[in-house]
């Protein structure tokens, strides 16, 4: 196919008469990627993994013993640590942050919901993020968590971190929002 030698100007030239008479496009997509790095700094598992992600430095997984409640700061009220154990069924909370305490069982906490999903993180060994709805305290919420493997040989899994938030669900939000939703991170 034959291009003419003043095509690549053209294309120049359009862009240059697009930027001109549009210049609020260049500064809407300022907008929008500033906003969308704020909500993702707005978000818990989102912090979290970057909490995560900045002690692994590429060696696998961190060490429990490098996720401290002072790297977390007011969203350790929003984790968890789970001690892994063979059978999973014997997996134990380590610790729970003042948020997703429970009073009586851990099925009654959003705590007993990220337990339930300990066996698809030990089996991957990945990241993985939980949305859903659930109903605790007689209350119907819907929540965002994610758990992230830990390990003291940067191999095998024996802890698991757990970060969750949850706001009670509005009306009628029940019909539209999906029970659960996982992805890997």
């Amino acid at each position: 196919m034959f291009v003419p030698r003043y095509a690549p100007r053209v294309q120049q030239s359009k862009l240059l008469v697009q930027t001109l008479m549009f210049p609020e496009a260049d500064e809407m997509s300022n907008i929008i990627s500033d906003t969308l790095r704020v909500v993702f700094k707005r978000r818990l598992i989102d912090r979290v993994l970057r909490v995560w992600t900045e002690v692994a430095r590429g060696q696998g997984f961190p060490r429990h013993d490098q996720i401290e409640p002072s790297k977390l700061g007011i969203d350790w009220a929003n984790c968890l640590l789970i001690a892994v154990r063979s059978p999973v069924q014997l997996s134990r909370f380590v610790a729970v942050g003042e948020n997703l305490s429970f009073a009586h069982s851990p099925k009654e906490s959003l705590a007993g919901v990220l337990l339930s999903h300990l066996p698809q993180v030990l089996s991957e060994c990945r990241c993985l993020m939980i949305e859903g709805r659930a109903r605790l305290r007689d209350t119907d919420i819907l929540y965002r968590s994610a758990l992230y493997p830990l390990s003291d040989d940067g191999i095998a899994i024996d802890h698991v971190l757990g970060a969750a938030n949850y706001r009670p669900l509005r009306e009628n939000e029940g019909l539209i929002t999906p029970l659960i939703r996982t992805k890997w991170l």
